[in-house]
């Protein structure tokens, strides 16, 4: 079923896509060479605990053990935090979600650690870029083909490969809703967009292959070829004045 929010239940999606927001911001100074993944999660649990009533979306979600995914290089989504230490040249893509008051709030960006080359540059670059011309085309009368047309039309500009088994989703009383926001596809097909929808768009670009392979953990997504991955997602809400993205920090 794909729900229609009022602007309560809007407000109420909005402060758990702050909190989020804010997380990531606030982890941002250490993701950098040396830091140990693990203290990455650490951190980003104690701060979202610190917010009243609010709590990490992911831990415990289909028994996944910690608070945020962290994806480094030619992992695709989902890694779990552990041992592994972040080094120089690395990216690293970060998922966080959290549920305050019965409403959940959805975000993830990529981090360069330290100096980057040129190709995961534009990669980053790219997804960012592809998450934002998805966002354009969530308006009323749209169709969801439309969003995964402009992010794939985008990335494949530049020769990079979409995911295609993983989605976006709707959100708002659950993590993952009705309907799944694929980034790929034709414009003009799928569900049809209106007012009041929130959906959480993500694109997941990869510098080669679009294949991936999940690993032995179960849950950690790898790129086939071994080659650098990006992912970028914003929860947004569907309005008549046009797509208003909720997860932005307490400073705007």
């Amino acid at each position: 079923m794909v729900h229609t929010r009022t602007t309560r239940e809007i407000d109420k999606i909005a402060r758990s896509c702050q909190i989020v927001a804010d997380t990531l911001i606030f982890i941002e100074p250490q993701i950098k060479a040396g830091t140990l993944v693990s203290e990455l999660d650490q951190i980003a649990e104690e701060f979202i605990l610190s917010h009243q009533g609010a709590r990490p979306a992911f831990k415990g979600y289909m028994d996944y053990p910690a608070t945020l995914c962290v994806s480094i290089d030619d992992a695709v989504v989902h890694g779990i935090p552990g041992k592994q230490v972040l080094q120089d040249g690395q990216i690293v893509g970060i998922d966080c979600g959290v549920e305050l008051d019965g409403y959940y709030g959805d975000h993830a960006k990529t981090f360069a650690v330290g100096k980057i080359d040129k190709e995961k540059q534009k990669l980053m670059e790219v997804t960012r870029d592809s998450l934002m011309k998805g966002i354009e085309q969530a308006v009323p009368g749209n169709f969801v083909g439309d969003i995964g047309n402009a992010v794939q039309t985008l990335a494949e500009s530049f020769g990079f490969s979409v995911v295609r088994e993983l989605v976006g989703h709707g959100i708002g009383r659950d993590l993952h809703e009705e309907p799944q926001i694929p980034n790929y596809g034709e414009a003009k097909k799928g569900y049809q967009l209106v007012p009041g929808m929130c959906i959480a768009i993500e694109p997941m670009i990869n510098s080669g292959s679009k294949e991936i392979f999940t690993a032995e953990d179960g849950w950690t997504v790898f790129t086939r070829d071994g080659k650098a991955s990006a992912h970028f997602e914003h929860t947004i809400a569907i309005t008549l004045e046009g797509p208003k993205i909720l997860t932005v920090g307490s400073n705007g």
